[in-house]
């Protein structure tokens, strides 16, 4: 009887001692794998163990798997730069024809011409201003999205950013008889500035194309402009009492190059909404737009309120 308990005795032993041992090796395991998740993280990882062991073959796929990896980054770095060189020599090649083509249309519109090819000079000036706008926003977009402009967000008041908008387009608003007016701000205190966290420069180029379709695709009534301010975004409204956009549409305004079936005699390339919405994605920001076709449209520009973190 005493030997079977002694028996039971070493078993249990044994079973508790292997359970510690499995347990210990285990935890030396985790502790080996996160040291060398750490110090791939810290880029020091390097091969410590030489052997056939389970632990060695797992370091080195892993520093093949960081090889690789390194090698990738430094293959697009190397992408990167020759995008980087190409943009600059297409915006340098073509800004000087292109200018050139608008200055003898202009002075090809200052000679008496008959009608047939006044009609003609007409449409060669709209066909280079549509080349032109359409240049200059691939160029800007490819920079963008290749990191050639990165934007700076800091906290400053959304109102300057609509009054200069406003005097920016105001001119070319009243040349179709419509008005833009700002309608004041919706949030508890009414005169208290409304902050955001956004890039001027970039800010106005999205705000500046919102403005641009809502004139371009306007007849009659104008652009209205609010300011509203929630918890974590404030936003820039911006109103027209234009063509309005179905709702099936909605999504693929914001593509690239896309263009409504009522909006293909107008004149544009498709590309001012996707800039837009990227420059707000950029940010930390979106675009929202509400509209029905026949009653105009709206497009919310809405700004972060906190600084947006990047991982």
């Amino acid at each position: 009887m005493i030997g079977y308990f002694v028996i039971i005795l070493l078993a249990a032993g044994s079973v508790l001692a292997a359970a510690l041992f499995f347990r210990h090796r285990q935890k030396q395991v985790m502790d080996g794998l996160s040291d060398m998740l750490e110090a791939a993280i810290n880029g020091t990882f390097s091969e410590t163990t030489f052997d056939e062991s389970r632990q060695s073959s797992l370091e080195n796929r892993l520093a093949q798997y960081l090889a690789a990896s390194e090698l990738s980054v430094r293959s697009i770095d190397v992408e990167r730069e020759k995008i980087k060189e190409l943009i600059t020599d297409i915006s340098h090649q073509t800004r000087t024809p292109l200018s050139n083509i608008l200055l003898y249309t202009e002075l090809l519109e200052e000679e008496p011409l008959g009608e047939a090819a006044q009609d003609s000079v007409k449409k060669l000036r709209q066909q280079s201003e549509k080349l032109q706008f359409l240049m200059d926003a691939l160029v800007k977009l490819s920079r963008l999205e290749t990191g050639v402009f990165v934007l700076h967000p800091i906290r400053q008041p959304l109102t300057e950013l609509v009054v200069d908008g406003m005097e920016s387009y105001r001119e070319k608003a009243a040349a179709k008889g419509l008005a833009i007016a700002f309608s004041g701000t919706k949030k508890a205190e009414e005169d208290a500035p409304v902050y955001a966290y956004f890039d001027k420069k970039w800010s106005m180029e999205a705000l500046g194309n919102i403005l641009d379709n809502a004139i371009k695709y306007t007849n009659t009534g104008g652009i209205t402009i609010k300011l509203c301010s929630y918890e974590l975004f404030a936003c820039v409204e911006v109103t027209d009492t234009g063509i309005g956009i179905g709702e099936e549409e909605h999504a693929a305004v914001f593509g690239r190059f896309y263009r409504g079936n009522a909006v293909a005699e107008k004149s544009g390339v498709g590309i001012g909404l996707y800039l837009a919405r990227s420059i707000m994605q950029q940010q930390g920001g979106y675009i929202r737009l509400s509209s029905t076709p026949g009653e105009g449209s709206t497009f919310g520009l809405y700004f972060p309120t906190a600084i947006v973190s990047k991982l």
